[in-house]
């Protein structure tokens, strides 16, 4: 038999440790978790949008967790997975920014930004490996070419450029599904808004780890966008606004317009 190199697995395997210590554990259980994550552009830039809940298995472990932030003054940055993890990347590649720019006396090309948080993913592999993955969303505006540009990552740190939109995160086929539908790619930053707010709410339907817009409690998604001016996040006022026109909208055709159609009704 093979020597076990943890002397806690080795008296597992002999039977030594109690049942409570030997009992199955799953890190997601362990940790808050954090979806879902959405990004689209838009006629001035790229707008980002994250939902507000956190979840240890199936138990809600936040409610109002923020998932999206600046990351310079032209790009944002997503995060889904472990939230402890996330948190603390999204702070280092703040500061590894803020960092280069000041060394530099200039900010680097959004491509280097990408590829910058490429590698700190990359570094964090070993933990992945042991369940504590972190897969982030990176959107910015691209100066040079006078665009927003999403890019997307897998927990290898592997980098892949979207177009016009993506998610990601337990809800992000859902929120893909709805953007599919009502993204378009010369929208105003104000439909986008609205756009995204649909996305997570389609997302939040069918994904339990997913929260939707919370009334009694005022809590509604985060969103920020970027463009010419820079990085500027949107009031929650509006995006609770929007959010409750979208409610009732859903309240009075629930399964959407098509199913009225269907129906023999008209579509308004």
């Amino acid at each position: 038999m093979n020597p076990e190199s943890s002397f806690a697995a080795h008296l597992q395997s002999q039977g030594k440790l109690p049942n409570a210590m030997t009992a199955p554990t799953s890190h997601e259980h362990l940790a808050p978790h954090g979806t879902t994550i959405v990004a689209l552009r838009h006629a001035q830039g790229v707008l980002m949008a994250g939902d507000r809940r956190a979840t240890m298995g199936n138990i809600i472990a936040q409610r109002d967790i923020q998932k999206v932030f600046p990351a310079d003054t032209y790009s944002l940055i997503g995060i889904a997975g472990s939230a402890g993890i996330a948190l603390e990347l999204v702070r280092l590649f703040q500061v590894e920014l803020e960092h280069y720019e000041k060394i530099e006396g200039t900010s680097l090309s959004l491509n280097g930004k990408a590829n910058r948080l490429s590698s700190l993913l990359r570094s964090n592999l070993g933990l992945a490996m042991q369940g504590l993955s972190v897969v982030p969303l990176f959107a910015g505006f691209d100066n040079e070419l006078d665009i927003g540009r999403i890019f997307s990552y897998d927990v290898t740190g592997g980098r892949y450029e979207e177009h016009d939109f993506y998610a990601v995160g337990s809800g992000s086929q859902f929120a893909r599904g709805a953007l599919k539908k009502i993204n378009a790619l010369d929208q105003s930053e104000d439909e986008a808004i609205a756009a995204a707010i649909e996305a997570l709410f389609d997302a939040a339907d069918d994904d339990s780890a997913t929260g939707g817009p919370d009334i009694s409690r005022g809590i509604f998604p985060v969103i920020f966008t970027a463009g010419t001016d820079g990085v500027r996040e949107i009031d929650t006022d509006h995006i609770a606004q929007l959010s409750q026109a979208m409610l009732q909208r859903r309240a009075s055709h629930p399964n959407g317009p098509r199913a009225r159609l269907l129906n023999g009704g008209d579509s308004t």
